[in-house]
């Protein structure tokens, strides 16, 4: 599998659930946004979050290059079962068509030797 890590950082936040959508998360090259019945969350680069904001910052995001259909098995246990024997925490987003796998800051260098002794190639942009 081949995979493109971005060189932002990223930020995992947390909003009230009446929230509205923040404009400061809609811009940079990602970003994900989850309602649930508790709560907002949003992924955004950590230059856009407003300080004081509820969240845990610099996290790295591996793309997965796809489309995957939706029944390809694996996809994402073959990245995180490998990462999770070696004590690496992730946080998986999921889109239509591809996986991103985000890892703290101070996890990039064990992930890329991981991920590369495990047969998947990982692209620097």
């Amino acid at each position: 599998m081949t995979l493109t890590l971005y060189p932002e950082t990223f930020a995992v936040c947390q909003l009230s659930k009446k929230a509205s959508l923040p404009d400061w998360a809609l811009s940079g090259r990602f970003f994900s946004i989850s309602k649930t019945e508790d709560e907002l969350s949003v992924v955004c680069e950590t230059s856009l979050v407003p300080e004081g904001t509820k969240g845990d910052l610099d996290w790295r995001a591996f793309k997965l290059h796809g489309p995957f259909a939706f029944n390809e098995i694996g996809i994402v246990a073959s990245l995180t079962v490998p990462l999770a024997k070696a004590k690496i925490g992730v946080f998986v987003i999921s889109t239509y068509n591809t996986d991103y796998l985000l890892v703290k800051e101070e996890n990039v260098k064990k992930t890329l030797r991981v991920l590369r002794s495990n047969q998947h190639e990982v692209l620097e942009k």
